[in-house]
């Protein structure tokens, strides 16, 4: 049986085992610290990012992250931003626990409007498939800022 529960100051080492592995994973590569940044704002959770831990015979094997937010129409949502869950237990229910239990937590916090982001190509919408709705035709962008300096600097260079 899968236990969930928030982290705590004990889950520290094996989080950050997860969180690399989540990382590797993803072909993402962090400074040692932006892990102890994450970690902090985890555990303090004054900016409403959440961590929590999923256990198999008391051993963490799954993490997730997620974030309440207001929607811009009055629709409170809840952003599932990591979900990772150790490659020697995958198909045993790990995932889909910490979905329902994410989703769970938000509506009981009232931010009934769970959503999250994966790569077209990931093994994971076989899951995420059977437990959500994927919207047909949107498409996600993510901004990036221009290599010399923010929105503001890149104004005034074209205007000046």
């Amino acid at each position: 049986m899968v236990e969930i529960s928030f982290l705590t100051g004990s889950d520290r080492t094996r989080w950050e085992v997860l969180a690399r592995g989540h990382d590797a994973h993803g072909g993402v590569e962090r400074g040692d610290d932006a892990y102890e940044r994450t970690w902090r704002r985890l555990l303090e959770g004054g900016d409403r990012a959440i961590g929590i831990g999923a256990r198999l015979d008391g051993n963490m094997v799954g993490i997730a992250h997620y974030v309440f937010h207001a929607g811009i129409w009055g629709n409170a949502r809840c952003y599932l931003a990591d979900l990772f869950v150790d490659a020697e237990v995958r198909r045993l229910g790990v995932a889909t626990a910490m979905i329902e239990w994410v989703a769970r937590d938000a509506e009981r916090n009232g931010f009934p409007r769970l959503y999250w982001n994966t790569l077209s190509d990931s093994p994971a919408r076989a899951l995420y498939d059977k437990v959500a709705k994927m919207n047909e035709g949107l498409v996600v962008y993510t901004y990036r800022r221009e290599a010399e300096g923010d929105l503001a600097s890149s104004r005034k260079r074209h205007q000046g």
